[in-house]
């Protein structure tokens, strides 16, 4: 039944995440993976600018389908294999959370790859036009079966390596992050602040974890990009980094982290706090000790999230 309930909170949290944080999303991709040569966009707020002035109000949503059909899915496995870690570890402690935050975030990498893969490429389809001419890809579902069919199953997982290396310690930070906070602020069931405090809490994991793996996001990004104008620029993560490097200096690896960040707060924040809440109702009607810290072993946890980040982050 516990785990249950973490796979039904994961799925509330994360289409409410997603809600709130996908226009975000689009401009931090646009911003990632832009050329250095002939950039489109002068910042975030000029970025969001074009893209509503050009593209309409619209574009700031492309591909969300990939990430509200997946990360719905992703949170639902973040919340179950996190809360069921924690109770195999058996103590609840900073470094046991850690682990069973990274743990959560390796596993979800399978999914999440493929799915951030669609949304990007949805993303960066029609880039500058209020109606697109010609659309390469339909949905998200028609664009990882389009990769499928020209670069197999290596294709659909391109990305898949930072990926992991991004997603496994963000999410050991994420979910440490918040067990620190929602205990320093000691937010109780009673508390007529509890809500705001899950909100904060929420909010600064989700900026810990992303700048603590912004980089690699970075990377990935333009690995998953790469192609799409009909031909690829990098041969693999090291080549990249080293291009990337080599022309943009190591500011390379801060482009699109102020969306990211603007994006982050209110994600995470919206996602903790339904997460929490909706585990506090259920539990409390089974009688279930209600309290918004995570609970010791023997009891479930109440709380995890997930920038997208989330992913996600």
């Amino acid at each position: 039944m516990d785990f249950t309930l973490d796979f039904a909170a994961g799925c509330i949290g994360g289409a409410a995440g997603v809600l709130v944080g996908h226009p975000f999303d689009t401009v931090k991709v646009r911003l990632q993976v832009q050329s250095v040569d002939r950039p489109l966009y002068r910042g975030t707020y000029h970025c969001f600018q074009s893209i509503v002035r050009q593209e309409s109000m619209t574009g700031l949503y492309k591909g969300i389908g990939s990430p509200m059909m997946g990360l719905t899915f992703i949170n639902a496995i973040v919340f179950g294999v996190q809360g069921n870690a924690m109770r195999r570890l058996g103590h609840d402690t900073p470094l046991n959370q850690f682990l069973a935050g990274a743990s959560a975030g390796a596993l979800q990498s399978v999914i999440c790859c493929p799915m951030e893969l669609a949304k990007t490429r949805m993303q960066l389809q029609g880039l500058g036009e209020r109606k697109s001419k010609q659309k390469l890809y339909k949905n998200s579902l028609d664009c990882l079966v389009r990769i499928y069919r020209k670069e197999g199953f290596r294709g659909i997982n391109r990305g898949m390596v930072t990926t992991l290396v991004r997603e496994t310690p963000g999410f050991g930070i994420y979910f440490l992050t918040y067990d620190v906070l929602t205990r320093s602020l000691g937010c109780e069931p009673d508390d007529p602040y509890m809500i705001l405090k899950l909100l904060f809490a929420g909010g600064m994991s989700g900026i810990t974890s992303w700048i603590s793996t912004y980089p690699v996001d970075v990377i990935k990004s333009r690995l998953q990009a790469d192609g799409v104008g009909g031909h690829n620029k990098y041969s693999g993560i090291a080549d990249c980094v080293r291009q990337s490097l080599k022309r943009e200096g190591w500011r390379v690896f801060t482009h699109g982290l102020t969306s990211t960040l603007l994006r982050a707060f209110p994600v995470n924040a919206t996602t903790f706090a339904t997460v929490t809440l909706f585990l506090m109702y259920m539990r409390d009607d089974e009688g279930a000790v209600n309290d918004c810290e995570p609970q010791p072993a023997h009891s479930s946890l109440t709380v995890s999230p997930q920038q997208a980040q989330p992913s996600s982050l």
